[in-house]
């Protein structure tokens, strides 16, 4: 898998939580997860599993179809 798409998905992880006022420490605990984990999504570090990322979307209160987003970019 292209790494460009796991930092992309951490950018935007990281956007929302910030967003929500959030430090990783509250989404790791909201999302039952290792703080450690958190930091390594947001990095980029980490492909996480569909049922991780659907536990770290929940927290965010978002979906995973908005969080994906036109990842991986298609060309046309």
């Amino acid at each position: 898998m292209d790494a460009a798409v796991l930092i992309e998905l951490g950018n935007r992880i990281r956007e929302k939580r910030k967003a929500l006022g959030w430090t990783q420490e509250e989404l790791a605990a909201k999302a039952d997860i290792d703080r450690s984990y958190i930091g390594g999504v947001e990095r980029g570090e980490r492909n996480l599993t569909f049922t991780m990322l659907c536990a770290i979307c929940s927290a965010l209160r978002s979906d995973v179809a908005t969080m994906t987003k036109r990842i991986p970019k298609v060309p046309r």
